[in-house]
Protein backbone atom coordinates (compact mmCIF):
# COMPACT_ATOMS: atom_id res chain seq x y z
CA UNK A 1 0.00 0.00 0.00
CA UNK A 2 3.04 2.19 0.22
CA UNK A 3 4.79 1.49 -3.08
CA UNK A 4 6.18 4.84 -3.69
CA UNK A 5 7.53 4.11 -6.86
CA UNK A 6 3.71 3.19 -8.23
CA UNK A 7 2.86 6.97 -6.99
CA UNK A 8 5.75 8.03 -8.74
CA UNK A 9 4.71 6.38 -11.98
CA UNK A 10 1.00 7.70 -11.39
CA UNK A 11 2.02 11.64 -11.02
CA UNK A 12 3.92 11.08 -14.02
CA UNK A 13 1.31 9.59 -16.28
CA UNK A 14 -1.56 12.17 -14.86
CA UNK A 15 1.48 15.38 -15.59
CA UNK A 16 1.67 13.42 -19.04
CA UNK A 17 -2.19 13.25 -19.65
CA UNK A 18 -2.62 17.10 -19.09
CA UNK A 19 0.21 17.78 -21.16
CA UNK A 20 -1.09 15.84 -24.08
CA UNK A 21 -4.31 17.46 -23.34
CA UNK A 22 -3.33 21.23 -23.29
CA UNK A 23 -0.06 21.54 -25.54
CA UNK A 24 -0.05 22.99 -28.72
CA UNK A 25 4.17 22.74 -29.64
CA UNK A 26 4.53 19.26 -31.47
CA UNK A 27 8.09 19.58 -29.25
CA UNK A 28 5.92 19.37 -25.96
CA UNK A 29 3.68 16.74 -26.80
CA UNK A 30 6.68 14.76 -28.26
CA UNK A 31 8.03 14.91 -24.38
CA UNK A 32 5.17 14.17 -22.56
CA UNK A 33 4.18 11.46 -24.91
CA UNK A 34 7.94 9.87 -23.96
CA UNK A 35 7.05 11.28 -20.15
CA UNK A 36 3.66 9.02 -20.30
CA UNK A 37 5.82 5.94 -21.54
CA UNK A 38 8.34 6.20 -19.20
CA UNK A 39 5.36 6.28 -16.63
CA UNK A 40 4.12 2.75 -18.09
CA UNK A 41 7.57 1.39 -18.78
CA UNK A 42 7.84 1.53 -14.57
CA UNK A 43 4.82 0.02 -14.18
CA UNK A 44 5.49 -2.86 -16.59
CA UNK A 45 9.19 -3.14 -14.65
CA UNK A 46 7.93 -3.61 -11.35
CA UNK A 47 4.65 -5.73 -11.66
CA UNK A 48 6.03 -7.81 -14.64
CA UNK A 49 2.98 -6.85 -16.61
CA UNK A 50 3.60 -6.85 -20.21
CA UNK A 51 3.70 -2.95 -21.45
CA UNK A 52 1.47 -3.33 -23.86
CA UNK A 53 -1.00 -3.93 -21.51
CA UNK A 54 0.24 -1.68 -18.76
CA UNK A 55 -0.22 0.99 -22.03
CA UNK A 56 -3.95 -0.02 -22.29
CA UNK A 57 -5.36 0.18 -18.99
CA UNK A 58 -2.55 2.65 -17.86
CA UNK A 59 -2.53 5.23 -20.44
CA UNK A 60 -5.48 4.85 -22.97
CA UNK A 61 -7.88 7.71 -21.45
CA UNK A 62 -7.43 11.49 -23.09
CA UNK A 63 -8.22 14.84 -21.31
CA UNK A 64 -7.99 15.78 -17.86
CA UNK A 65 -7.77 12.83 -16.11
CA UNK A 66 -9.95 12.22 -12.73
CA UNK A 67 -10.56 9.50 -10.22
CA UNK A 68 -13.47 6.88 -11.41
CA UNK A 69 -15.84 5.77 -9.25
CA UNK A 70 -17.06 2.91 -8.20
CA UNK A 71 -20.85 2.68 -5.96
CA UNK A 72 -21.81 0.23 -3.23
CA UNK A 73 -25.27 -1.06 -1.72
CA UNK A 74 -25.60 -1.62 1.79
CA UNK A 75 -28.95 -3.41 2.04
CA UNK A 76 -29.98 -4.93 5.48
CA UNK A 77 -32.61 -7.42 6.45
CA UNK A 78 -32.79 -8.49 9.96
CA UNK A 79 -29.70 -7.36 10.93
CA UNK A 80 -27.80 -9.04 7.90
CA UNK A 81 -26.20 -7.41 5.02
CA UNK A 82 -27.04 -8.43 1.58
CA UNK A 83 -23.65 -9.99 -0.12
CA UNK A 84 -23.28 -11.09 -3.68
CA UNK A 85 -21.13 -14.01 -4.83
CA UNK A 86 -18.89 -13.38 -8.21
CA UNK A 87 -17.99 -15.69 -10.77
CA UNK A 88 -14.58 -15.54 -8.91
CA UNK A 89 -15.97 -17.12 -6.06
CA UNK A 90 -15.76 -14.26 -3.45
CA UNK A 91 -17.89 -12.12 -2.03
CA UNK A 92 -18.98 -8.21 -2.36
CA UNK A 93 -21.51 -5.49 -2.01
CA UNK A 94 -23.89 -5.39 -5.19
CA UNK A 95 -21.70 -2.49 -7.11
CA UNK A 96 -19.71 -1.68 -9.75
CA UNK A 97 -18.53 1.61 -12.21
CA UNK A 98 -20.41 4.11 -12.51
CA UNK A 99 -21.96 4.30 -16.00
CA UNK A 100 -21.70 7.40 -18.18
CA UNK A 101 -25.58 8.24 -17.77
CA UNK A 102 -26.23 7.28 -14.40
CA UNK A 103 -25.72 9.41 -11.09
CA UNK A 104 -24.56 7.88 -8.18
CA UNK A 105 -27.69 7.02 -6.82
CA UNK A 106 -29.01 5.47 -10.20
CA UNK A 107 -26.00 3.74 -10.57
CA UNK A 108 -26.16 2.10 -6.66
CA UNK A 109 -29.65 0.99 -7.82
CA UNK A 110 -29.15 -0.19 -11.56
CA UNK A 111 -26.20 -2.47 -9.99
CA UNK A 112 -28.68 -3.64 -7.07
CA UNK A 113 -30.62 -4.81 -9.89
CA UNK A 114 -28.55 -6.63 -11.97
CA UNK A 115 -26.45 -7.93 -9.49
CA UNK A 116 -29.25 -9.18 -6.88
CA UNK A 117 -32.06 -8.66 -8.75
CA UNK A 118 -33.43 -6.04 -6.65
CA UNK A 119 -35.47 -3.04 -6.69
CA UNK A 120 -33.50 -0.81 -4.23
CA UNK A 121 -33.62 3.05 -4.08
CA UNK A 122 -30.46 4.43 -1.98
CA UNK A 123 -32.09 6.36 0.78
CA UNK A 124 -28.72 7.33 2.83
CA UNK A 125 -24.59 7.95 1.53
CA UNK A 126 -22.39 6.49 3.90
CA UNK A 127 -19.08 7.08 2.95
CA UNK A 128 -17.25 8.18 -0.08
CA UNK A 129 -13.72 6.87 0.22
CA UNK A 130 -10.32 6.45 -1.81
CA UNK A 131 -10.19 3.10 -2.75
CA UNK A 132 -6.20 2.79 -2.74
CA UNK A 133 -6.30 4.39 1.07
CA UNK A 134 -8.87 1.16 1.69
CA UNK A 135 -8.36 -1.95 -0.37
CA UNK A 136 -5.72 -4.31 -1.96
CA UNK A 137 -4.23 -4.35 -4.73
CA UNK A 138 -3.66 -0.62 -5.28
CA UNK A 139 -4.41 0.49 -8.11
CA UNK A 140 -3.03 2.47 -10.97
CA UNK A 141 -5.24 5.17 -11.55
CA UNK A 142 -7.65 6.88 -9.02
CA UNK A 143 -11.54 5.72 -7.86
CA UNK A 144 -13.66 7.29 -5.53
CA UNK A 145 -15.81 4.63 -3.91
CA UNK A 146 -19.31 5.80 -3.27
CA UNK A 147 -21.07 2.96 -0.16
CA UNK A 148 -25.15 4.23 0.05
CA UNK A 149 -27.37 2.72 2.65
CA UNK A 150 -30.60 1.24 0.31
CA UNK A 151 -34.03 -0.34 0.74
CA UNK A 152 -35.45 -3.23 -1.21
CA UNK A 153 -38.94 -2.54 -2.52
CA UNK A 154 -39.64 -6.06 -4.18
CA UNK A 155 -37.25 -8.65 -6.68
CA UNK A 156 -35.72 -11.58 -6.62
CA UNK A 157 -32.03 -12.83 -7.37
CA UNK A 158 -31.56 -14.56 -10.65
CA UNK A 159 -27.94 -16.24 -11.74
CA UNK A 160 -26.77 -13.71 -13.84
CA UNK A 161 -23.20 -13.21 -15.74
CA UNK A 162 -21.50 -10.88 -12.73
CA UNK A 163 -23.07 -13.20 -10.06
CA UNK A 164 -23.91 -16.70 -8.97
CA UNK A 165 -25.93 -15.97 -5.55
CA UNK A 166 -26.48 -13.47 -2.95
CA UNK A 167 -27.17 -13.74 0.66
CA UNK A 168 -27.32 -12.39 3.50
CA UNK A 169 -24.59 -12.09 6.41
CA UNK A 170 -24.15 -11.58 10.25
CA UNK A 171 -20.84 -9.13 10.54
CA UNK A 172 -19.46 -11.83 12.67
CA UNK A 173 -19.85 -14.71 9.47
CA UNK A 174 -19.08 -12.82 6.96
CA UNK A 175 -17.83 -14.95 4.02
CA UNK A 176 -14.16 -14.33 1.63
CA UNK A 177 -14.59 -11.66 0.33
CA UNK A 178 -13.43 -9.77 -2.65
CA UNK A 179 -11.01 -7.09 -1.14
CA UNK A 180 -10.61 -5.22 -4.10
CA UNK A 181 -13.95 -4.18 -3.82
CA UNK A 182 -14.99 -4.41 -0.06
CA UNK A 183 -13.05 -5.43 3.30
CA UNK A 184 -14.51 -6.54 6.72
CA UNK A 185 -14.16 -2.85 7.46
CA UNK A 186 -15.81 -1.59 5.10
CA UNK A 187 -18.57 -4.03 5.71
CA UNK A 188 -18.67 -2.97 9.42
CA UNK A 189 -18.99 1.20 8.67
CA UNK A 190 -21.63 -0.05 6.87
CA UNK A 191 -23.14 -2.17 9.48
CA UNK A 192 -22.58 1.13 11.80
CA UNK A 193 -24.36 3.92 9.54
CA UNK A 194 -27.30 1.28 9.20
CA UNK A 195 -27.62 1.36 13.12
CA UNK A 196 -27.51 5.02 13.49
CA UNK A 197 -29.93 7.41 12.67
CA UNK A 198 -28.00 10.29 12.98
CA UNK A 199 -25.32 8.85 10.92
CA UNK A 200 -22.85 11.08 8.96
CA UNK A 201 -21.24 10.49 5.77
CA UNK A 202 -17.40 9.66 6.12
CA UNK A 203 -14.97 10.84 3.39
CA UNK A 204 -11.43 11.04 2.61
Amino acid sequence: MNEKWLEWAKELQFLAQAGLTYSKDCYDIERFERVREIAAEMVAYKTEIPLDKVKDLFCSETGFQTPKIDTRAAIFKENKILLVKETSGTWSLPGGWCDVMESVKSNTEKEVWEEAGLKAEAVKLIAIQDRNKHNVPPYAYGIAKVFFLCTVSGGKFQENIETTASEYFALDELPELSLEKNTKEQIQMCFEAYADPNWKAVFD
